[in-house]
């Protein structure tokens, strides 16, 4: 079987291979090694929170209040971003599929509220900024953390019984981490979520390296689904076709 390296954090990485084909997922072996954990920072929003919220990831909905009056918008990036968001009572809608298309769509928008974009202390895109400049009511707080993490001994001893390895890599962060912990024994199969999750891949060298046609979970997972099915025809030989 061919490994399937799952860097994201633990609760996020099982349900990405739990959302897998069943035919996919029988010709992989999972291995999960979070190279960030997300974890809360103090901050102070005030008590209560009124205000409208930006939120680029999942993460940051982990870690952020409930509103106090459902009439609280939430401006997300993804889906997956909006459903948290909505599950923890904010009125929220997807904004954008990633930080350029969300700070377009609410320049185009202009919220009649003031927006408080929540998010980790290592972010990308100038959320607020950008909106700032644009002339759209924006401030940030930082809610949370991401350290980066490094291989356990059981992790790295599960990589290395691995010939061919498919590696979906969903943020530039745990891409630049994943390229720092290098070298790998396997052979590398390299799924990038976008352009930015694919610059740091680039020092690798390696051979295989795609990158999602949009920055979404569906699209990762057709990426995975294909690796798997074309790596298991080369790993059967002639009997396989």
């Amino acid at each position: 079987m061919v490994g399937l390296l799952m860097t994201r954090p633990q609760m996020a990485a099982r349900r990405f291979v739990e959302e897998l084909d069943p035919a996919t997922r029988a010709k992989v072996t999972p291995i999960f090694a979070p190279l960030i954990e997300p974890r809360p920072v103090a901050h102070d929003l005030g008590d209560p929170f009124s205000g409208d919220v930006i939120f680029s990831s999942a993460n940051a909905v982990a870690f952020a209040p409930s509103p106090a009056d459902p009439s609280q918008r939430a401006y997300c990036v993804g889906a997956r971003t909006t459903s948290a968001a909505a599950q923890i009572g904010w009125t929220a809608s997807c904004a954008g599929q990633d930080a350029d298309g969300l700070v377009a769509n609410l320049i185009e928008r202009r919220p009649d509220r003031p927006l408080v974009h929540l998010r980790g202390i290592h972010s990308r895109g100038f959320i607020a900024q950008r909106l700032r400049d644009a002339g759209v009511s924006c401030t940030e707080t930082v809610i949370y953390d991401q350290p980066a993490l490094g291989y356990e001994a059981d992790t790295e001893r599960a990589m290395d019984a691995q010939d061919v390895m498919i590696v979906p890599l969903f943020s530039p962060r745990t891409a630049t981490q994943f390229v720092k912990l290098a070298p790998y024994r396997a052979e590398l199969c390299l799924l990038a979520l976008s352009d930015a999750v694919a610059e740091p891949l680039k020092r690798l060298n390696c051979k295989d390296l795609q990158i999602c046609k949009a920055p979404t979970g569906e699209q990762m997972h057709i990426l995975v689904r294909d690796a798997a099915a074309r790596l298991a025809r080369v790993e059967g030989g002639p009997s396989a076709q």
